[in-house]
């Protein structure tokens, strides 16, 4: 639902405390967009469409934007986020193997990298094609080399999130087609994206415009981000996934850098994506680099 807010006047002591506290329209979900932000500025929050959202600094957790945030919502293909996270603790430096590439993965839904039962090519190949090209098949073929199955990779995905913190997700398969009992939360996305903002080969795969996939038995193929908040060449801009299903929605996680701060804001059922994202972070950086 979408929503435009303005500041209560009832709320105003909370704002000169540096609690911000805004009031919900008819446009937007029905609970409050909050912040911690204690600042020697009194910013207003940009206006969002999200149903569930979170903006926070990595490097501290600092949560600086929360709409929604521990809300239980399918993910869609941000979970690949987590699949992605889950083949680099796992798997390691065996990622220069070359896949084994099954019929199941390659019977998988739109959108797909393109993967066949022939094809020969490193599992860290297409990882970083699934991330790119928010790949279904490429998803399924990480999980089975991995962990022998989708259930089993399933199960090690639980794991790495609680890992990173996410105490409020579930996640029953690597691409994130929709699923009962498949979910997660806005805050929860955001502690798995600073997670893995940490490890160099995570944050390289979550930047790419464009992708060259190597396969040693046909030609290259170029495939291109899905990600336009990447695209966009955004200032900083260093990832790092989008989703859309029916039942999710847009959704996206985008995360920048500058002057040493990474923001990540998480959209989730968002038609507004691709301006809300800019705005949240420009709002962040905005607050992060006042003066204490």
């Amino acid at each position: 639902m979408k929503c435009c807010k303005k500041f209560v006047w009832s709320m105003m002591l909370g704002v000169l405390l540096g609690a911000f506290s805004i009031a919900d329209t008819p446009v937007l979900a029905a609970s409050e967009v909050t912040t911690n932000v204690v600042s020697s500025m009194v910013r207003p929050v940009p206006a969002f469409s999200a149903e569930a959202a979170v903006l926070i600094e990595a490097e501290t957790g600092r949560i600086l934007v929360a709409h929604n945030e521990n809300k239980r919502l399918h993910p869609a293909s941000t979970t690949k986020m987590v699949t992605l996270l889950t083949a680099l603790k796992k798997q390691g430096t065996r990622l220069d193997e070359l896949a084994t590439i099954s019929p199941y993965a390659v019977s998988m839904e739109e959108s797909n990298l393109g993967v066949r039962t022939t094809d020969q090519l490193p599992l860290q190949a297409v990882a970083e094609g699934m991330m790119v090209a928010s790949g279904n098949d490429a998803a399924v073929v990480v999980a089975e080399n991995v962990s022998g199955s989708v259930y089993r990779f399933s199960l090690a995905m639980n794991e790495v999130a609680k890992e990173a913190g996410a105490t409020n997700s579930h996640f029953l398969n690597p691409h994130g087609l929709t699923e009962v009992g498949h979910y997660s939360t806005a805050l929860d996305l955001a502690k798995i994206a600073a997670y893995g903002m940490r490890i160099p080969m995570f944050r390289d795969f979550v930047g790419d415009d464009f992708y060259k996939v190597p396969y040693e038995n046909r030609d290259p193929k170029w495939v291109r981000t899905t990600n336009h908040f990447i695209r966009s060449k955004y200032r900083g801009a260093n990832g790092l996934k989008t989703g859309y299903t029916e039942a999710a929605g847009e959704c996206l996680i985008a995360s920048a850098t500058r002057d040493g701060h990474t923001l990540i804001v998480v959209l989730l059922n968002d038609d507004n994506r691709w301006v809300d994202a800019p705005a949240l972070l420009n709002y962040g950086f905005a607050v992060v680099n006042e003066p204490s």
